[in-house]
């Protein structure tokens, strides 16, 4: 009682004295805070400070594409010309900032020349690591010279490993971000549109002046594998470092032995376009806090050799995430969402989980197979813009086998259903307004007379297409996922863009129409094209067609 009673007489001032810590803590906040601020002081110093104020590590995820590291083997066989082969690895590796590439596509999205780039970073290929380095480092993770002995018979001849590089360069799909000349493949200057500025992607051929022939075997493979770029700078998340990290470092040095066989191409692309603060790159510290965890692939034994050479391509090398799982605020990806689909470029990379209503569920293992390695899955999909490039670059390259593991892996996700409760393939019925137009007066804008004038020719004026599911058919709109789409953005890109899809089956081109219709002669064509083969509640108008004529390609 006695307590009490001094405990209710005692003032609030006195309450505070009494309880320890109290005054403490202010302090304690204010020390944080002062450190931290001197912290990001320093880290502001560093970056501005850095010899490299233009790293090669701006190259779109969703876009990027790997090339290879048996580069690293003909170094060591043919001494110089190897290393300056080498360089273009590395610029590829340091590229690692894009996004979607990108994406990816985006897409894979896109994405895949990113992978390039970080490889590309590892070969040294004008004055770098000595060749033996290399191939120390294709034959295993600790390396050294008797392991570079080692590993080059274990795989056999410098070409051996050259071509080894080239196939894991393919899958990473490498050229689409470092390529905006065609007659300079590999030499970068891609611009890459993200929500903080434009990118600029690098030269990764191995020319040592504006290339990455000055990189070693241990800077290519922290850039592939930890998102750190030549001179120590953190790399945008745009390269896919957070998928690549799971690469093998056997495989990333054979995709640099590749890298390094190009012909070095002397060009240096133009400066990044990025605002304030988005272009302090020691930023990238925070950012990977939270959206990066490093660490290479391990197998799980539970599950099939099939399975894990999936998880490995999908998860890694062929960063499929990039393109495919929506981001965050801090366009990190969202872990909770995996593979569930994603918008890059103003092109949709579709849900790709086994749902059936929202993902491919009911898709056969066959249809997964033939839609990779030609771009076509008969009477569900045809593969446009972003996917059209992966298909044409990386995917069609792959291996029965792998385009099998790949189908096996994805088959096992989470399915996601996004709130469709129908398969975007499972909409359309022919249409016959051709009938109706006859000998009517059209007043103002007509979807039906403006498919009829522009789209009848060649997917029938019933849209049921015209050959089939021969290669060089003109596609059905029934039964079509673009048209089908809970929304009709890739529909309308097509309109706007077309198609333009080279395969060792068949080279597809379908003409774009944007510079021949305005904004709401595309959007008058789309909704027809939806209500009457695809999903109906899927619109367009004139204001979405400007925002995407915008979207930077």
């Amino acid at each position: 009682m006695t307590n009490q009673r001094l405990s209710s007489r005692a003032t609030p001032e006195h309450h505070r004295a009494m309880r320890p810590g109290v005054r403490r803590r202010p302090l304690r906040i204010a020390g944080f805070a002062a450190a931290f601020s001197v912290f990001a002081l320093y880290l502001a110093w560093h970056a501005s400070s850095e010899n490299d104020i233009s790293p090669g590590d701006e190259v779109p995820l969703s876009v990027a594409r790997a090339q290879g590291a048996s580069e690293v083997a003909v170094a060591a066989a043919s001494g110089a010309h190897a290393r300056s082969a080498g360089s273009a690895s590395a610029s590829n590796a340091s590229a690692g900032s894009g996004a979607s590439a990108s994406t990816s596509q985006a897409a894979s999205a896109a994405g895949m020349s990113s992978m390039t780039n970080a490889a590309s970073l590892a070969n040294g290929a004008s004055g770098g690591a000595p060749a033996t380095s290399s191939v120390a480092g294709a034959a295993g993770p600790s390396g050294g010279s008797d392991a570079a002995a080692a590993g080059a018979a274990a795989d056999g001849s410098a070409d051996d490993l050259v071509k080894r590089g080239e196939y894991l360069a393919r899958a990473g799909d490498c050229v689409a971000c470092h390529t905006a000349d065609k007659s300079r493949p590999f030499a970068g200057g891609l611009p890459i549109g993200t929500p903080f500025g434009t990118l600029y992607t690098p030269n990764i051929t191995p020319d040592p002046d504006t290339g990455i022939g000055r990189w070693t075997d241990a800077q290519f493979l922290r850039a592939m594998q930890e998102g750190v770029g030549k001179a120590g700078e953190h790399l945008y998340p745009a390269f896919p470092y957070t998928e690549y990290t799971r690469v093998a470092e056997r495989d990333l040095l054979a995709i640099r032995a590749y890298l390094n066989s190009l012909t070095p191409i002397r060009y240096t692309p133009p400066r990044n376009e990025l605002s304030f603060p988005f272009n302090q790159r020691w930023l990238m510290f925070f950012w990977k806090m939270f959206n990066f965890h490093e660490g290479r692939f391990v197998p799980d034994p539970k599950q099939s050799p099939q399975w894990n050479r999936g998880a490995y391509l999908v998860e890694g090398l062929a960063h499929c995430e990039e393109c495919h799982t929506p981001r965050n605020f801090m366009q990190g990806l969202k872990s909770s969402d995996r593979f569930s689909g994603a918008v890059q470029a103003g092109w949709r990379a579709f849900n790709i989980t086994p749902d059936k209503a929202g993902g491919i569920g009911n898709w056969s293992d066959e249809d997964i197979q033939h839609y990779l390695a030609t771009g076509v899955a008969a009477g569900r999909a045809n593969a446009a813009g972003p996917m059209a490039d992966v298909v044409a670059d990386s995917t069609q390259y792959l291996t029965s086998d792998d385009l099998h593991s790949i189908g096996v892996y994805l088959r096992s996700l989470p399915p996601v259903s996004g709130g469709q409760t129908r398969a975007r393939d499972q909409w359309g019925q022919p249409a016959d307004d051709v009938k109706r137009l006859r000998g009517a007066q059209i007043k103002g804008v007509d979807g039906a007379q403006l498919f009829v004038a522009n789209c009848a020719s060649c997917h029938n004026w019933t849209g049921q297409g015209i050959g089939g599911t021969a290669p060089l058919a003109y596609p059905s709109l029934i039964h079509n996922s673009a048209v089908g789409s809970p929304d009709a953005d890739n529909l309308a890109m097509v309109i706007l863009h077309g198609v333009n899809r080279q395969t060792k089956e068949a080279a597809v081109m379908m003409p774009g129409f944007g510079d021949e219709l305005n904004d709401e002669q595309i959007a008058a064509l789309a909704n027809y094209v939806t209500q009457h083969f695809g999903n109906p509640k899927a619109t367009v108008t004139a204001q979405d067609i400007a925002t995407l004529r915008k979207r930077q390609q």
